[in-house]
């Protein structure tokens, strides 16, 4: 899709959020020149709060390239939302059912039509204590490998200030203004990759090579270093359940 193309559902919640975000936000917006001006391609976004597909969005959309996020089916059945999703080409991603493949193939088609697809590869809000970027999922991999389309590393920091994850009061706290810093780097280099089968080990390796990415571009916008070994979710809770289970027998 090129830059003129964005359509008018998009526009449409361009209207209804953008007044919004630049009212009660600052913004820090960087490497917009790595967003390709044509052509299929992937943005790997890191995930720390429920207002950052909003602050990814705007940015985004900015740039001219809208994204078509991959979204949980169940808001494409919320009233109004629903209808706004569905309009802008949004995918639904269909969690361990019969269509969970469905959202895989409308990614890639997507991208042979010449649009951007974003993807969210931890798959949910990060866990990590640090809200560092999580050990990712290997759908963006798997498209990556099969349509062979750029892959732009995006992070983001700020929305979790406004809005934090998993907050026991679930509060939104605006004030004092927070500043949504998003960042695209280059295009993560891939091509060792293409002519290899997509086994298992090799699409964990494209993952892990993709957060990587991410996982330095938030080093840059934080000032800090991340820890060596991205959190593991699934390992944790594993623990968790021995630890429980060990507890249980004394």
């Amino acid at each position: 899709m090129s830059r003129r193309r964005i359509g008018f559902w998009y526009r449409l919640a361009a209207v209804i959020a953008k007044p919004p975000l630049v009212v009660l936000f600052k913004r820090d917006w960087r490497g917009m020149d790595h967003i390709p001006a044509d052509g299929g391609f992937i943005t790997a976004v890191n995930h720390n709060s429920y207002l950052d597909p909003l602050s990814y969005a705007h940015f985004q959309y900015n740039t001219g390239r809208v994204p078509r996020l991959l979204a949980k089916a169940a808001l494409f059945k919320v009233p109004i939302v629903g209808a706004i999703l569905r309009g802008s080409g949004q995918i639904p991603v269909y969690r361990e059912t019969t269509n969970a493949l469905d959202a895989f193939r409308a990614a890639v088609a997507a991208i042979e039509r010449g649009e951007c697809v974003a993807f969210y590869p931890e798959g949910t809000l990060t866990r990590d204590p640090d809200m560092w970027p999580m050990a990712g999922k290997t759908g963006a991999a798997r498209v990556a490998l099969m349509t062979k389309a750029p892959v732009i590393p995006v992070a983001q920091w700020g929305a979790n200030l406004a809005m934090p994850p998993y907050a026991k009061e679930n509060k939104v706290r605006l004030f004092p203004r927070k500043t949504l810093q998003v960042l695209a780097g280059p295009p993560v280099d891939l091509s060792e990759f293409y002519d290899r089968e997509p086994t298992p080990d090799v699409l964990k390796e494209v993952t892990e090579t993709i957060m990587a990415a991410i996982t330095e571009l938030l080093e840059e916008l934080r000032g800090e270093k991340a820890p060596e070994q991205p959190y593991d979710h699934r390992k944790a809770r594993l623990e968790q359940r021995r630890k429980a289970a060990g507890e249980d027998h004394k």
